[in-house]
């Protein structure tokens, strides 16, 4: 049996992985890819937690699944965003996005 402190290692580093890439990237894109990643940590981490202390109840499986809708409703928002930003200013690079500024 693989023991809690791995999958926790494992949704840490892909969690950094995500943070990294949602500071390091300038494309609108890959900043919604790096959040999905940071999502898809948090779910290894409810499903993990949920496995070891509460096997009998469902509550992790359940909070992961929410979790599973609201990523699916943040990337299919993120991306209409992202498609009609493109569409008017010609780019996806997040610096040059300043729609809200004056």
């Amino acid at each position: 049996m693989i023991p809690l402190s791995w999958y926790l290692i494992l949704a840490a580093g892909l969690f950094c992985i995500g943070f990294y890439g949602v500071l390091a990237r300038r494309n609108a894109i890959a900043i919604l890819m790096s959040i999905e990643l940071m999502l898809n940590a948090v779910n290894i981490n409810l499903v993990a937690f949920w496995r070891f202390l509460a096997p009998e109840s469902i509550s992790g499986q359940a909070f992961a699944v929410i979790v599973f809708a609201v990523a699916a409703a943040e990337v299919a928002v993120g991306l209409a965003l992202v498609i009609s930003i493109y569409r008017s200013r010609k780019t996806v690079i997040a610096e040059e996005i300043n729609l809200m500024k004056w």
